[in-house]
């Protein structure tokens, strides 16, 4: 068991034997972080066998499973938080050390407290190399725009602040209105944590953007707003749910004409973030009205292709169609290689920790909704798993909400909001 010191609080190993994980809680560690997928080579312990080890040996555990070729700063920010969240010293490790290592540097360098010139050498005192780190940063310094993500547990969404480094002009994408469904009450933390991001960085929001009339969480878009001024959007097809939907909730005087934004995208339509070109693509398939935003080398795919280890969207909500959602996804995966994309969702599969930046050629290579698949085995493998799913949670009240732009339902006499739920008329339960 060879230890690599890099201060007082982290090491860095190669892969530990089962026996290993014993002497690392003796030797005073509090926490162990895997850095490394399942199955990258035979006879590997991998997670659950890891995990599983932490426990009996009285260790945190923390499972980051990365590859030197598409860490993210999502990947090196879960990195900082598992170490912030133990005080005894932790260990991380992937087959190496030097995954462990890189996501360790490059938080430095992100947060200031090593110089980018510096990496190579770092990597050098501590028997590693870390030119594949410099080549990151050389890589991120040029990525416009800069994204933000912002993950909500409760429902598994992301948010994004995506801004323009040359005017400090910004959108914000999917921002998520906090909804107890136990308690019916509602709360802006997870809307106020994306404002407080845009006045640190000194940002003025230009848009606020919906990807669609959501099922699993409320649009804070109005919220955004009444607190900046910008102008809420959505795609054109939005209209096309709002008759679906307006229908099932019995909303006879819900105006269906998308007058609840103050723009509606067409597909191919343009708009600006500063000095960087936007363009919507519409996507449907998840829902008719939903749309892509293309955004300098980044895409914002929402509820279409979702991680490569989580395959792709549901398309068995009202208005859903398989065939539309493979065609979608196929005009993304027409885009550079290099483009960018982020998802609207992650469900942490192994238990990892949530991402959500890929690329189009990480997704056309490695999804396994999409790699080697045609058409007709994608839209019998999406209906065939689509089945076996139960609806969101928060879908009944929360695209009631979304069809009307993020807005609660107007109060009743007595001053009191509420909401609809119709009954029977959704298909598909899974009991």
């Amino acid at each position: 068991m060879r230890l690599v010191k890099i201060d007082d609080h982290l090491s860095i190993m190669a892969q530990p034997s089962l026996a290993d994980f014993a002497r690392l809680a003796e030797a005073g560690f509090g926490r162990v972080i895997n850095a490394r997928p399942d199955g990258e080579e035979p006879g590997q312990l991998g997670n659950s066998a890891e995990a599983n080890a932490a426990r009996d040996a009285d260790l945190d555990y923390s499972f980051l499973p990365v590859t030197g070729s598409t860490i993210t700063e999502a990947d090196i920010r879960a990195f900082q938080q598992a170490l912030a969240a133990t005080k005894r010293p932790v260990v991380a490790h992937c087959q190496t050390g030097l995954r462990a290592l890189t996501l360790h540097v490059l938080g430095e360098v992100l947060d200031c407290r090593m110089s980018a010139g510096d990496v190579e050498a770092f990597g050098v005192a501590h028997g590693m190399d870390l030119s594949g780190a410099a080549r990151w940063l050389a890589r991120e310094a040029t990525r416009v725009p800069r994204v933000r993500g912002f993950f909500d547990p409760r429902t598994g969404s992301v948010q994004y602040v995506v801004s323009d480094p040359a005017t400090k002009c910004c959108a914000i994408i999917d921002p998520v209105l906090d909804f107890d469904e136990k308690s019916g009450s509602t709360a802006t933390s997870s809307a106020d944590a994306l404002l407080a991001y845009v006045e640190t960085e000194g940002l003025t929001v230009q848009w606020i953007l919906d990807t669609h009339p959501h099922a699993d969480h409320f649009s804070a878009a109005p919220y955004i707003k009444k607190k900046t001024g910008a102008p809420m959007a959505i795609g054109a097809h939005v209209t096309d749910v709002q008759l679906i939907w307006k229908d099932i909730y019995d909303l006879a005087t819900l105006p269906a004409d998308g007058s609840q934004w103050d723009r509606l995208f067409a597909d191919g339509d343009t708009f600006t973030i500063g000095s960087i070109e936007g363009r919507a693509l519409f996507s449907p398939g998840h829902t008719q009205a939903s749309v892509t935003y293309l955004i300098g080398d980044a895409a914002f795919v929402h509820d279409t292709v979702f991680m490569p280890d989580s395959g792709t969207a549901r398309a068995d909500f009202p208005g859903g169609d398989a065939k539309a959602l493979w065609a979608s996804i196929q005009a993304i995966l027409s885009l550079p290689g290099e483009t960018r994309l982020f998802t609207g969702h992650d469900y942490q599969p192994g238990g990892r920790h949530p991402r959500w930046e890929s690329t189009v050629a990480d997704q056309a290579r490695s999804n396994p909704h999409l790699a080697g698949i045609d058409e007709a085995g994608f839209v019998r493998l999406r209906e065939a798993r689509d089945r076996t799913l139960p609806m969101p949670k928060l879908i009944l009240p929360a695209i009631q909400v979304n069809i009307r732009g993020g807005r609660l339902p107007p109060p009743a006499a007595n001053g009191t909001r509420y909401l609809k739920l119709p009954i029977d008329r959704l298909e598909g339960a899974v009991w």
